[in-house]
């Protein structure tokens, strides 16, 4: 009897791009490169080689094309995990620097490449690159990847003020990026209407980009608040997981059936539910974290299927330019806000280059070229160019990520440390008050104000606080006073660091003002952490002066988390398994530190 294999089912095309992916992502990485990069690569010699192999595993272009939503709901889950790192409450310190990088972002970035596609493309290919063109380009070449960015950040194990910033901002960038473009090509369509005005086209462009974005915000609460009114009333749970599922899906469906950006919908509904109920988010995330590799490496290695990197052959000398333009625009333009922002030298020196990754936003956006009938004389170019540049991108990025949190020192860094719980949202700087009351309020009233509060009321946390201080006062020597309170409830200390650089007159029992004010709130489980945190800032202020006077004059919450987060600090600031093997290896808690 014969037996014909015909390798055209799609569960048979997953398994082998997911496998294909994998194995190129574990061979990139043993060269000490992201995987992402490998799976990436892996997708475009998979299209490269399609007519070779088509006959054998059936992977064809239209085979390919049958995972478009599996690619969308990992997009979407990418948007929804990035909006949800929007959790206002915890941006209180970073919302200056964040909506400088954005006002960047929509001006600086497209400026530079505008400009340098018209003058100096217009150069090379005077035809091709027209000011449409170059327009859109600019447009396209704002959007970033939030899923490659995240990706790197956790292979890296980053964590510091860099890391803070790239994560929550990258979901910024690509709304500013679907903004612009939106407005640009509205622009442009209209402009061809040679009888409107000048004002009626700037007009039209402003009305869609307001049509996008509310109806990705209208699909985006309606899903949001459905779920959450399901979870209120008969989901449990154990289900708030597959809830945040559905919504992924139903925000992107629902843009989609109104014609607007799933993109936007699921970054919209992880903004709405972060700061609603931020456990569903983490429950969301915590239901996907054990698939998460298959889910991004069939999602990258697919990426890369799209991406033709022939092209890259045909527009040489434009997708270099666009590449190097983009780069320049995004480096420029983050270090112009990082410098009005403040932020420690190593951030602002290296923040541009962390948002080189280039992904699926601008790969939407480019498809929306080609459909929008009014573009079609520079769909070509901008299709050309765009994904040329798109692919080299998608595998030089991520490692461009890498090196700038190496290279800013935040690399590895996320490992439980003693000061854990001190992160930029726990530190306030300029901090006033007369009487330690007025201070022990005004600190006890922002920490409740963060997303780990404890656990009872505010004003019985500050009873608990001050009938400590009357006991013995916290007041140490050199600046320091310790206010603090031991909780029944809650498993793991919190607590907020205050700074007054003029220093305040608390009635320090060795005459000098009080510089540094840390606030803790100890569950009685956490009770020997308490003590090492205690230990470890009286320890280092009174014997580092370095750390000392640096502390005490931050100029910002972030400088101040860069003191105690510093590699220098280790001995205030150490990691927790390292002295748990110090530990074991010295045979006790005595002589550990």
């Amino acid at each position: 009897m014969h037996v014909a294999f015909t390798p055209d089912h799609p569960l048979l095309h997953l398994a082998i791009v997911l496998t294909a992916g994998v194995i190129g992502g574990e061979l990139v990485g043993r060269i000490r490169l992201p995987k992402v990069t490998g799976w990436i690569f892996t997708g475009i010699v998979l299209r490269a080689l399609e007519p070779h192999h088509s006959v054998l595993t059936g992977l064809t272009s239209d085979a390919v094309a049958q995972f478009d939503h599996f690619v969308s709901f990992v997009l979407g889950y990418i948007a929804f995990t990035v909006g949800a790192a929007l959790h206002f409450a915890s941006l209180r310190n970073s919302g200056t620097r964040l909506g400088l990088l954005m006002l960047g972002e929509a001006t600086i970035t497209p400026s530079v490449i505008a400009l340098t596609l018209l003058f100096l493309g217009g150069w090379i290919a005077p035809e091709q690159m027209t000011f449409k063109a170059a327009l859109l380009l600019a447009a396209v070449g704002i959007a970033g990847a939030p899923g490659t960015t995240v990706l790197v950040v956790q292979e890296a194990r980053a964590r510091g003020i860099l890391t803070r910033t790239l994560v929550a901002a990258v979901a910024l960038i690509d709304m500013v990026a679907v903004g612009v473009f939106i407005f640009a090509a509205a622009y442009l369509g209209s402009a061809s209407d040679e009888t409107a005005s000048w004002s009626s086209h700037w007009s039209a462009a402003i009305v869609s980009v307001a049509r996008e974005f509310g109806l990705a915000l209208l699909a985006a609460a309606f899903t949001a608040l459905t779920a959450l009114l399901l979870i209120r009333t008969i989901v449990g749970p154990a289900f708030l997981g597959p809830i945040m599922v559905a919504v992924i899906l139903g925000a992107w469906g629902g843009a989609s059936g109104l014609e607007a950006s799933g993109i936007l919908a699921c970054t919209f509904a992880g903004i709405i539910l972060s700061n609603l109920r931020h456990d569903t988010v983490r429950s969301a995330e915590a239901y996907l974290h054990s698939i998460g590799g298959v889910l991004f490496a069939g999602f990258y290695t697919f990426a890369g299927t799209k991406l033709d990197f022939t092209l890259v052959l045909q527009a040489s000398g434009l997708v270099a330019l666009f590449f190097l333009a983009r780069l320049a625009g995004k480096y420029t333009g983050a270090f112009a806000a990082m410098s009005l922002a403040d932020v420690p030298v190593r951030v602002r020196n290296y923040f541009g280059l962390a948002l080189l990754p280039h992904g699926g936003v601008a790969v939407g956006l480019i498809l929306l070229v080609e459909s929008t009938p009014a573009l079609q004389d520079v769909a070509g170019t901008v299709t050309t160019v765009g994904m040329a540049a798109l692919a080299v991108n998608q595998l030089l990025g991520p490692s461009v990520t890498r090196f700038s949190l190496d290279r800013a020192g935040e690399a590895g860094k996320d490992r439980r440390r003693l000061l854990d719980f001190l992160d930029e949202n726990h530190i306030s700087v300029d901090v006033t008050g007369t009487n330690k009351e007025d201070v022990i309020r005004l600190l006890a009233a922002q920490l409740y104000t963060t997303q780990d509060r404890p656990e009872i009321p505010l004003e019985e946390f500050v009873e608990k606080v001050l009938e400590r201080e009357e006991l013995e006062t916290t007041c140490l020597s050199r600046g320091l006073m310790i206010p603090h309170a031991e909780l029944d409830e809650g498993q793991e200390i919190t607590g907020i660091l205050g700074i007054s650089s003029k220093g305040l007159k608390l009635g320090a029992p060795d005459g000098h003002r009080v510089h540094a004010i840390l606030l803790l709130a100890t569950p009685k489980a956490d009770h020997k952490r308490h003590l090492e945190v205690l230990a470890a800032f009286a320890a280092a202020i009174t014997r580092d002066v370095n750390l000392r006077e640096q502390l005490y004059h931050a100029r910002t919450a972030a400088h101040a988390y860069n003191v105690l987060h510093a590699d220098e600090a280790e001995d205030i600031n150490y990691f927790l398994d390292d002295a748990i093997a110090r530990v074991g290896a010295s045979g006790g808690p005595g002589e550990s530190r």
